[in-house]
């Protein structure tokens, strides 16, 4: 496993995010929703922890990324934690309570229900990834 904030440039990261999950919806959604929230891609204990890269595709251990914000180890705030939580529920199936959706501010809504379109199918979700 190669760690990819030391050996490449966020655009490279995500164009290998793409590259792993193309032809998936939901993990197109998911991976779409992390890149436009713009937090945990730049984190170094995220990305350290639970991105790895190989041959051209990036990838994210979601059961550990949750794993790590149920024990406290990937310290955020409340709607930082959503947006992982359903990123992670949309590509994985990763239970998520919906009611914490009420804690997020118009933005972080927004990406959220834009993920939530795109990993249905919906045209207009996936387009704006």
């Amino acid at each position: 496993r190669t760690s990819p904030r030391h050996t490449t440039g966020i655009e490279n990261v995500v164009a290998a995010f793409r590259a792993y999950a193309r032809g998936d919806l939901c993990a197109t959604a998911a991976i779409g929703l992390l890149v436009a929230h713009a937090c945990w891609l730049f984190r170094p204990d995220f990305v350290d922890g639970f991105v790895a890269t190989s041959d051209g595709f990036a990838w994210v251990d979601w059961a550990g990324a949750v794993a790590a914000l149920d024990a406290g180890r990937l310290p955020c705030s409340a709607g930082e934690g959503t947006v992982l939580r359903v990123a992670a529920s949309i590509t994985e199936g990763i239970p998520v309570d919906l009611r914490t959706l009420a804690g997020l501010d118009g933005r972080a809504l927004g990406l959220v229900a834009r993920a939530v379109l795109a990993a249905g199918g919906d045209g207009a979700g996936a387009a704006s990834w």
